[in-house]
């Protein structure tokens, strides 16, 4: 199939493209049968901003295919593949939160959103870095996982490192939380399940900006293996809301990155 010129794809309207992506780029010609094989069998290639943006154009592209009258067979099969890859048994959780996202958003308008895209692309690089795996990216926060905690511990610390060094947009000061949790979910069909994900969303929650904070559950798994330079804070056993028990708290520390925080959010010390 000869590929479209530049005046032929200026000619079709958004609507005949899977995936436009936050600077305006469309991708994936979707507009006629011939089109959308191609589009099935390249989908795999194509670098999504986020797991919201691939899912958006898999739902363009799958609408188009049944439009047209294509059985996707091949193209479902393959998109379960990443799914039945993801790490099951003891695994680490990395959730991360943007700090003031509404003021950020207030301020940047439409600056927001490719700030947003940057964001994901930090964190998707490092976390792929250290061997972890990005299970989702929606709206302000992302969750990946580890087989091992200290690949964990290696991709908060790139990630935070990274967020201290950007040129964000406006001058404006960016700083994400980071939380850190271990346990064995349950793997379905829709993601991880278990009290263990509840808890490392109030993790990550508690933090503040520029902040990682683990488990000791992580913390037993990380201890003999910490970089030169990088040691553990404890902060004390806190009560998180939906949670049973209290969990202990441990701040990670480094020189390179920003060290006083006031005591955890949404969470409460136990006595």
């Amino acid at each position: 199939m000869p590929p479209l010129t530049a005046k032929q794809r200026a000619q079709l309207p958004d609507s005949a493209f899977a995936y436009i992506d936050s600077r305006g780029r469309r991708r994936l010609p979707i507009h006629d049968p011939a089109h959308v094989r191609n589009a099935l069998a390249r989908f795999s290639q194509v670098a999504f901003e986020d797991d919201d943006a691939r899912d958006r154009a898999r739902s363009r592209l799958l609408r188009a295919a049944k439009k047209h009258g294509i059985m996707p067979i091949g193209f479902i099969s393959a998109q379960l593949q990443p799914q039945r890859k993801l790490p099951r048994g003891n695994i680490t959780f990395l959730l991360t939160d943007i700090e003031g996202s509404t003021e950020l958003l207030a301020r940047l308008d439409d600056h927001y959103a490719p700030l947003l895209a940057d964001l994901r692309r930090l964190v998707r690089a490092a976390v792929r870095s250290a061997g972890g795996h990005l299970v989702s990216a929606r709206g302000d926060d992302t969750f990946a996982v580890f087989e091992r905690a200290p690949a964990a511990l290696e991709a908060a610390l790139a990630i935070q490192r990274q967020m201290l060094v950007g040129a964000w947009p406006e001058g404006a000061e960016v700083r994400l939380r980071i939380g850190l949790h271990r346990g064995r979910p349950s793997l379905t069909d829709t993601g991880y399940v278990g009290i263990s994900v509840h808890a490392a969303a109030r993790i990550c929650f508690a933090a503040h900006g520029g902040q990682i904070v683990m488990s000791s559950a992580v913390r037993a798994d990380v201890l003999e293996t910490l970089a030169d330079g990088v040691s553990l804070r404890a902060l004390g056993a806190w009560r998180f809301r939906g949670l049973p028990e209290p969990v202990d708290m441990f701040q990670i520390d480094a020189a390179d990155l920003l060290a006083d925080f006031p005591p955890l959010r949404s969470a409460v010390l136990a006595d």
